[in-house]
Formats: structure tokens, C-alpha cells, sequence
């Protein structure tokens, strides 16, 4: 018997009831903060209102909900009753929130009021019985949902007040029981939900958490990447909670100044987030101090630039763990060690986890070549729901594909080299985006760039920089076109610089490709310009 509900909070409510679990920031800067013993009586609280509800183990829970104690409660609740939590992004449109719901057949859709607004989108759908919303002031005002029943958090809670007692004993499931969903964030097509077991949290835990962050009970963890990224569940909930250490919850939208204030208040000694954000900091000025009580910063979600790297780290002198992780496996299955780091490096393999780079023919390439990349490990999805043939394309037997191209050094490190479908073939050559992308970001004004393969008039592809500047920058698409000159071989040079004010980015917060592959080509004109072109323009 193993239920992860119970392995995370309640053998820790028995053992040290009074050790803090939780500190909450709400949207008006409040400060709330729950031990474990409190967690523990409010999940199984939460859980006697899912079974007052009528939810039955194996149905679904859509959560889409800012990172509060509630969202983390109604997880685990969830969980304790055998049913399946599906956290969503926080930043889907209302007929997003009904593609979901309407997949997962939820039976519940937990909202917090920042997202209210999405109610009334899931009205009608046939599986759906309760939208329970969290609201911050007493007497607000509920949507208005077809054929469905709303109630506020407390509301619902209180209706549970009678089955409290079948909750005393966590449902009886085994590591292989369903867990909960998550959604991948669709960057073409509909999105998938990759089903997880309840095992998966406990793999992840005793192999990334323990052996490469060596996690212990007094961490605090911090996480910029929210709580239904499969990164930002295992940093807030998985990894601390594990060992009995703290989280810190932020509800509000991530800045540099409330990270700061992160830093400064609550001084966590583990801090996630990503590329993009750690750039974003580094452009904000924060003091050097900053990071002063984190003993490591860890990244994943794009491979992070050598330059980048060596600019953080030597700013705010901090170590940073750069990794790759995907939602179909979990967490980091590859990343950088402590003591050991190299930049332009993703890392080595994390125990428990084994990687394979093989040719398009599925063959074994030799260290120093490209190829795709393969990981096997036991926290590995059993599969997308009701996607069949793209999961036998992905999960290959022990094997999942990656879709990532990779190269594996000698001594063990592996590098990437972007997606698979974005390596350009430039003359004949593979040019990787990434190595073009890390010459680019050398120049102190460049905030962020992703180069694209466009099409020049004879239809063959060449590489296309698209950039945005830091702000203030006096830097011109000219210039970076001089400084890949002096940096870059002929071959992999871009053939174009544009500047635009932002670049788009899916709703997981990742940059999105072939979005910006559009945009490029409709600057353009629909074909790369002959030579190095500089071409500027309004915004994105």
C-alpha cells in the first residue's frame, strides 16, 4: 500500500505536527503559514467534502488555482480519496479551461478568484457536478454555471462536515495507482494530459531531490515556476515535503521586486525558476547580496546559455543546477551537480535515470555526435490519455522520446542542442539554434533571442535571429549583425536580425517557436533576405 497523500503530509503531522509546512503569500501581501499537523486536518477536510460531493476514486479534479495553500490542500485531498487531481495553467482563456475539462471529464473544477472568470465556460459539460471557488471576500459574488452547482471554499468544506471520518484512512492504492494529470502545454496541437502514479512522486523524490540537491528538513524551498508545471509541483510540493522541510507559496504574478522581497523575508535556501526569469533578474539590478541565505539555484524548462550562466553566477555568486526535465517524466532527469557544473552543460544523468542518444535509424551514436535523445526511469508517465498513437510514438517501451537533440561528451555531460524539428540544415550543414542563440546573448543588450529556420527565395533554409533588447538599450539590429560577424563561422551566421519589443510564449511561459517562425517570415516578407540584413520594426 503506498499513498503519496499520506507519505507527504500526514506520517509528517504524526511525527512533527508543529513543524511548518507552508508560508503563504496571498495577493495583497498577507503572510499565512500552516504546520504540518494544520495541513494535514485541512486535507483531510477538503477530502470529506470531495466524498460529501460524490467524487468516486479514479475521477478528475480540474485545479486551476494561484499558488495558495488551497490549491496544495485540494491536491493532496485528491489524492488521499484516490481520486485524480489535473493542476491546469493559470494562464488559459475560457475556452481553454472548457477543452480541459471536457477532456479529463471532470467531475470538479476548483478555481481561485483571480480565475473566477473562467467558470462559466465549463457550464453544461456533461461529467461536471461542483465548481468550488476560492474567494477572498466574504459575501462575493458567485458565477453563474449552466446545470452545474457553485459553491464558495467554505462553503463546500462545510458539507463535509459529516464524512470526515471515512477520510481517517487514506484510499487504498499501491504505487501504481493513478495519481493525478498534467497537461502539456500544447505548443502544437491539443493539449495531452500525461497520466501519473502515485509512485511517481516518491521516484522523483529519492533520486533528483536526494541525490542532487541532498534535500533535508530544514530547506526552504521557493519555486518562480508555478505549481501545475511538472517542475513547479515537484520544487513547492514533491521535494520538500518529502523530507519535512518548509515551501514558500507566492500567489501573485513573478517579479523581480516580489522575488526580492522572497529573498529577503522568508530566505529560502533552494530556489527554482527558469532561463528567461534568471535573465530577467539579471536585468533588474538586483544587489549582489540577493541570493545570499540560497545555497543553490536550479533550472529547467529550455537549456540555459553558457553566457547567461557565467553572468548570474558570477553577479550574485551562487551555484546554478541547470537541468532537463519534461512532464511526461516528471522532473530533472539530467542536470548539473553540485561541485561540478560546467557551463553551456546540461549535466550528467541523475541516478535512477538512464539516457541514450540515437541516430533517426533509432541506432546508438558515439560521444561527440548528435542524435535524439532517449531517458528511461520509474517515474516515467504510463501514457497521454486517449491519445493512443501519440503515445506509442513517445513512450517506446521503457524508453520516452524526448524530442530533444543532444550531445554527449566523453566524460558524461550532456549539451544540448534545441529541439529536434529546430536544428537548420544551412548549406548543407546542421546549424543548432542554441549555438547561434549563446553568441547572441554575449551582448550585454540583448535580453532575449530565439533564432528560427526561414526560408531564403531559392526555398532553402537559413537561420533568422529574432531579438528583444534589454530595456534602454541604445543597441541596433546592425550592431548584433557586426557581433555575430566577429563571433560565428560564415555558416552560422543568421542571415537576418529582427528586433521586436517581445517575443510570444505558450502558456507555460516557454518561448514559442514556431509562433515566432510566423512572425519572422511575415517581417520578412515570407523569405530570408539574401545577405546580413538588419531589419527593425513595432512591436511583436
Amino acid at each position: 500500500m503506498f499513498n503519496a497523500a499520506e507519505w507527504l503530509v500526514t506520517r509528517h503531522a504524526r511525527a512533527t505536527p508543529e513543524r511548518r509546512a507552508i508560508t503563504a503569500i496571498g495577493l495583497d501581501g498577507s503572510v499565512r503559514t500552516f504546520s504540518y499537523g494544520e495541513l494535514d486536518e485541512q486535507v483531510r477536510r477538503f477530502a470529506a467534502a470531495l466524498i460529501a460531493s460524490g467524487v468516486r476514486p479514479e475521477e478528475r479534479l480540474v485545479l486551476c488555482m494561484g499558488d495558495t495553500p488551497e490549491l496544495l490542500t485540494a491536491f493532496l485531498a485528491g489524492l488521499r480519496i484516490g481520486a485524480v487531481p489535473v493542476p491546469v495553467s493559470t494562464m488559459l482563456k475560457p475556452k481553454d479551461i472548457a477543452v480541459l475539462a471536457r477532456d479529463s471529464r471532470a467531475r470538479l473544477v476548483a478555481l481561485s478568484s483571480e480565475f473566477a472568470d473562467l467558470a462559466p465556460a465549463v457550464g453544461g459539460l456533461p461529467d461536471l457536478a461542483d465548481v468550488v471557488v476560492l474567494t477572498d471576500d466574504a459575501g462575493a459574488t458567485l458565477p453563474d454555471v449552466e446545470a452545474t452547482r457553485v459553491r464558495d471554499w467554505e462553503s463546500f468544506v462545510a458539507a463535509g462536515a459529516d464524512f470526515l471520518e471515512q477520510t481517517a484512512t487514506p484510499y487504498p492504492t499501491v504505487p501504481d495507482s493513478p495519481a493525478f494529470w498534467l497537461y502539456t502545454s500544447g505548443t502544437t496541437g491539443t493539449p495531452k494530459g500525461a497520466m501519473h502514479r502515485h509512485g511517481s512522486l516518491r521516484d522523483t523524490a529519492e533520486t533528483y531531490a536526494r541525490d542532487v540537491l541532498a534535500i533535508g528538513p530544514d530547506d526552504v524551498a521557493f519555486s518562480v515556476a508555478k505549481f501545475f508545471f511538472a517542475y513547479g509541483l515537484g520544487n513547492t510540493l514533491t521535494f520538500p515535503f518529502a523530507v519535512g522541510a518548509s515551501t514558500v507559496l507566492d500567489r501573485s504574478r513573478p517579479s523581480p521586486a516580489g522575488t526580492l522581497r522572497v529573498l529577503r523575508d522568508f530566505r529560502p535556501t533552494l530556489f527554482f525558476g527558469g532561463p528567461t526569469y534568471y535573465a530577467a533578474l539579471l536585468a533588474a539590478g538586483l544587489p549582489q547580496d540577493a541570493f545570499a541565505s540560497v545555497r543553490a539555484c536550479v533550472s529547467a524548462g529550455e537549456a540555459f546559455p553558457a553566457a547567461l550562466f557565467e553572468r548570474f553566477t558570477s553577479t550574485f555568486d551562487v551555484e546554478m543546477l541547470d537541468g532537463i526535465g519534461s512532464t511526461e517524466m516528471l522532473h530533472i532527469f539530467i542536470s548539473g551537480r553540485p561541485g561540478r557544473t560546467r557551463a553551456g552543460a546540461t549535466g550528467e544523468i541523475v541516478p535512477g535515470y538512464e539516457a541514450k542518444i540515437v541516430d533517426d535509424d533509432g541506432n546508438p551514436v558515439p560521444d561527440g555526435t548528435p542524435g535524439n535523445l532517449f531517458v528511461r526511469g520509474a517515474s516515467a508517465a504510463t501514457g497521454y490519455w486517449c491519445r493512443t498513437e501519440t503515445t506509442r510514438l513517445v513512450f517506446q517501451g521503457h524508453w520516452v522520446r524526448t524530442g530533444d537533440t543532444y550531445v554527449r561528451s566523453e566524460d558524461g555531460y550532456f549539451s544540448s542542442l534545441g529541439r529536434t524539428d529546430d536544428i537548420i540544415k544551412a548549406g548543407g550543414i546542421w546549424v543548432s539554434p542554441t549555438e547561434v542563440e549563446d553568441r547572441l546573448r554575449q551582448h550585454p543588450d540583448v535580453m532575449q533571442v530565439v533564432v528560427v529556420s526561414v526560408p531564403d527565395e531559392a526555398g532553402l533554409d537559413k537561420p533568422v535571429a529574432c531579438t528583444v533588447l534589454s530595456p534602454g538599450a541604445t543597441t541596433t539590429a546592425d550592431d548584433l549583425v557586426a557581433f555575430c560577424r566577429e563571433g560565428l563561422a560564415a555558416f552560422k551566421r543568421p542571415r537576418n536580425v529582427l528586433v521586436f519589443d517581445e517575443l510570444p510564449t505558450t502558456a507555460t511561459g516557454k518561448l514559442q517557436r514556431f509562433r515566432i517562425r510566423e512572425l519572422a517570415l511575415e517581417r520578412l516578407g515570407g523569405a530570408a533576405k539574401p545577405d546580413l540584413t538588419p531589419i527593425t520594426g513595432g512591436p511583436a
